[in-house]
């Protein structure tokens, strides 16, 4: 089995940052991929960013791409989002999620998820 946790989540104001953290705990993740998505208030669960087991491929939603930075650290079995110049259509809970075989934006295809750490970006 595996766990999922997410932190760093808090209430920024527009222009400013936040780094989301992932941190997995049970089987070994080591050739995951990982993925970041979020859920606005009313809205679907929606792809932000993705990166390969071995760190060599990213994928970003285009609403995000030259804001947000994904990368992971395999050693201590953790994932991050940096998120620069947050908007307050940046404002979500953001889940990450992993899985053994698949590394692209449809939801459906992750096995593994987090709680959720809410971002709320004011204006």
């Amino acid at each position: 089995q595996v766990q999922l946790v997410e932190s760093g989540g808090g209430l920024v104001q527009a222009g400013g940052s936040l780094r989301l953290s992932c941190a997995a705990s049970g089987r070994t993740l080591r050739s995951y991929n990982w993925g970041w998505f979020r859920q606005g208030p009313g809205k679907e669960r929606e792809f932000v960013s993705a990166i390969s087991w071995s760190g060599g491929d990213t994928f970003y939603a285009d609403s995000v791409k030259g804001r947000f930075t994904i990368s992971r650290d395999n050693a201590k079995r953790t994932v991050y989002l940096q998120m620069n110049s947050l908007k307050p259509e940046d404002t979500a809970v953001y889940y990450c999620a992993a899985d053994p075989y698949y590394s692209g934006s449809a939801v459906a295809n992750y096995d593994y998820w987090g709680q959720g750490t809410q971002v709320t970006v004011s204006s």
